[in-house]
């Protein structure tokens, strides 16, 4: 399992973007210049957490509920695809989980093409505190999945599930639970 850190990565990934970058530009490859829905992704391999820079986007409640994106960037030299919905929980410091692990949000979703240097999110939710339901303790860190993963990253996150709901959207461009 990978621990990722907001503030050490933030460095580190744009070092690795640059040389990733400038290795295609040398190579004289092509490559998309954003992050799209594939119609027919064929030929392109699925994203591997070692592909993947996980992070957190900015938290945001509204009517009731806290939504907050997880971001999947692509720090490989080529593109490759996710498609589905990634496996999400709350850890305490010691890295014991604290409630279920996220349901499906049962949005449909298709296959996304992810471009070197690029993001794509899926949301995570719960109710904005005790509305029809207790509040668990708070998380130290996310466990994520990403889709087709059997290998999570540790991602820094105070988390906080209340209401018994916890809800995980699939990856996609729009930002969309």
């Amino acid at each position: 399992m990978f621990v990722h850190s907001q503030r050490r990565s933030r460095r580190g990934i744009a070092a690795l973007l640059s040389a990733g970058l400038l290795g295609l530009a040398g190579a004289g490859a092509a490559w998309s210049a954003t992050a799209g829905t594939a119609t027919a992704a064929q030929g392109l391999r699925t994203c591997a957490v070692s592909d993947l820079y996980v992070s957190m986007g900015r938290k945001e409640g509204a009517a009731g509920s806290v939504y907050w994106p997880i971001r999947f960037t692509n720090t490989s030299a080529t593109s490759c695809t996710l498609r589905g919905y990634p496996g999400v929980s709350a850890l305490d410091p010691a890295h014991r989980q604290i409630g279920p692990a996220a349901t499906h949000s049962g949005r449909p979703f298709t296959t996304v093409v992810l471009a070197p240097a690029h993001s794509v999110s899926a949301v995570i939710r719960t109710t904005n505190g005790p509305i029809g339901g207790p509040c668990l303790r708070t998380g130290t860190y996310l466990r994520v999945y990403p889709p087709a993963s059997f290998r999570a990253v540790l991602v820094p996150a105070s988390w906080t599930i209340c209401s018994h709901l916890f809800q995980v959207g699939p990856v996609n461009t729009q930002g969309a639970l």
